[in-house]
């Protein structure tokens, strides 16, 4: 018979608190989107999408319970917008490390305006690119 210990209960707890942090945030924002894979959870809401805008901001959310979370999202991150690609401008938020990393990652806005954007990231160690897409017009 397994018994619960006192660590064991708060862990589970900030799990499933996490779990519906995550669900709140792409709830509340229809925007949003959120991808779990390898243990890591990825929050992504993206900018209001306009031709106005100079910058995008993309406020991103990455949470882990089994692995630091050490990757430069300047580098392994691309903006596609109507099949063409766009490296970001920088990462302001927190820095590499830590399993709860907040942030927004930059990039300049896509003029014309796109029909379609989709945000690429490559983690390391996941087989392939998380994709977040969004329609625009």
């Amino acid at each position: 018979m397994s018994h619960l210990t006192l660590p064991g209960v708060a862990l589970m707890f900030g799990a499933l608190m996490l779990q519906v942090t995550t669900a709140y945030a792409a709830e509340t924002d229809p925007t949003a989107q959120v991808s779990r894979q390898d243990g890591v959870t990825m929050t992504v809401v993206p900018p209001k999408f306009s031709g106005e805008a100079v910058i995008w901001d993309f406020a991103i959310t990455l949470e882990s319970h089994v692995r630091s979370l050490d990757d430069d999202l300047t580098t392994t991150s691309t903006l596609i917008g109507d099949g063409m690609p766009y490296r970001p401008a920088e990462w302001i938020g927190d820095p590499l490390g830590g399993h709860h990393r907040k942030g927004v990652l930059r990039f300049k806005s896509v003029t014309p305006l796109p029909k379609t954007v989709e945000l690429q990231v490559r983690r390391p160690e996941e087989p392939g690119s998380r994709i977040f897409r969004w329609k625009v017009k």
